[in-house]
C-alpha cells in the first residue's frame, strides 16, 4: 500500500462521504473514487458499504482505519525527526519535551552537562502543558522528553529513572495547615473551603476534583497563591514555590518517579549519549 491511498481512505472513513472527502483532500471524486477500489481489490473486501444513505466502514474498514492512523502517524513522525537529525537547512538538532515548570532543576543539570560531551548537538527544548509531553514525542514534534510515573505513560516507548521522589500538598499560605510538620492523603480529602484541581485527561495517576481545570503550573500556583485550590506535586516542586503557596510533606502519597523516554525504534547517538548524561547524573 501507498501513503497516498491511506491518506485518501482516511479521509473518507473519516467524513463518510465521497465528496466531502475529495474536496477535503484537493481531488476531483472519480479518482478518489478509484483508488478506493483498487485498495479493496488489493485487501480482499469491501472496507466501505455504499448506499443511498451515504457510506459506512465494514468491520475490515474499521481495522484498516485505526492501523492507517498509525501508521500515517508514523511516517510523518519519520519525516519529522529524519529532518531534524539532517539539520533540514541548519545545524542537527534534538527536541526534548518537558512539562513547563516540572523537574527545572534536573533539566538544567541535564542541558549543562550535555553540552561537555563530545559529539552533542544542539538541544531545543520545548515546554508544554500538563500531560502533552507523551503525545508530542510520540508523533514526532519531539525526539526525547521527560516524564512522570504514575502520571504520564510510557508505553510503546523506552525509558530510564532518572529521579523518585514523595509528594508535598501545595496550598495557600495563609491556610492554618501549612503549620502541621505533614500530612496525610485523608487529611486533604476534608480540607476545608478548598476543591482539587481537575487535570487535563485526569485517569491517568491524576486525582481529579471539581475545581477549576488546570492548563500548566504558572495557573495553578497563582489559583493556589488566591485561595481558590490546592494540589499535591512532587517534592521537588518545592524548588518552584511561588510567593503566596506553601507545602506540606504528604506521608502516603504514591512516590514519583521521573523518568527519560524516547521512541522504542530510535538508533540516534546524539539521543543515546543525552541519556547516557542523564543516568549519570
Amino acid at each position: 500500500m501507498e501513503t497516498r491511498e491511506l491518506r485518501y481512505f482516511v479521509a473518507v472513513a473519516e467524513e463518510l462521504h465521497f465528496s466531502r472527502a475529495a474536496a477535503r483532500l484537493g481531488i476531483a471524486q472519480p479518482p478518489l473514487s478509484r483508488a478506493i477500489s483498487r485498495l479493496e481489490r488489493r485487501l480482499g473486501g469491501p472496507l466501505l458499504e455504499r448506499n443511498s444513505r451515504g457510506v459506512t466502514l465494514t468491520d475490515a474498514g474499521r481495522v484498516l482505519l485505526a492501523e492507517a492512523r498509525a501508521a500515517l502517524d508514523a511516517v510523518d513522525a519519520a519525516e519529522r525527526r529524519t529532518r531534524r537529525a539532517t539539520g533540514d537547512g541548519a545545524e542537527p538538532a534534538l527536541v526534548l519535551v518537558s512539562k513547563a515548570g516540572a523537574s527545572t532543576e534536573l533539566l538544567t543539570k541535564l542541558l549543562d552537562a550535555y553540552a561537555a560531551e563530545p559529539g552533542s548537538v544542539k538541544v531545543e527544548v520545548d515546554l508544554c502543558g500538563i500531560g502533552e509531553q507523551g503525545p508530542r514525542l510520540r508523533d514526532g514534534r519531539a525526539d526525547i522528553a521527560l516524564l512522570h510515573l504514575p502520571f504520564d505513560s510510557v508505553d510503546g516507548l523506552d525509558s530510564e529513572d532518572l529521579l523518585t521522589e514523595g509528594q508535598v500538598a501545595v496550598l495557600p499560605s495563609s491556610h492554618p495547615w501549612v503549620t502541621r510538620p505533614q500530612l496525610r492523603l485523608a487529611d486533604l480529602e476534608d480540607i476545608p473551603s478548598l476543591p482539587p484541581m481537575r487535570w487535563p485527561s485526569a485517569g491517568g495517576g491524576f486525582p481529579d476534583g471539581p475545581g477549576p481545570e488546570i492548563r500548566d503550573l504558572a495557573q495553578l500556583y497563582q489559583l493556589i497563591g488566591l485561595g481558590r485550590a490546592y494540589t499535591i506535586l512532587p517534592e521537588s516542586a518545592r524548588a518552584e514555590q511561588q510567593h503566596g503557596v506553601a507545602t506540606v510533606p504528604v506521608l502516603d502519597a504514591p512516590e514519583v518517579t521521573t523518568v527519560i523516554a524516547w521512541p522504542q525504534h530510535s538508533r540516534s547517538l546524539a539521543l543515546a549519549t543525552l541519556v547516557q548524561t542523564a543516568t549519570r547524573l
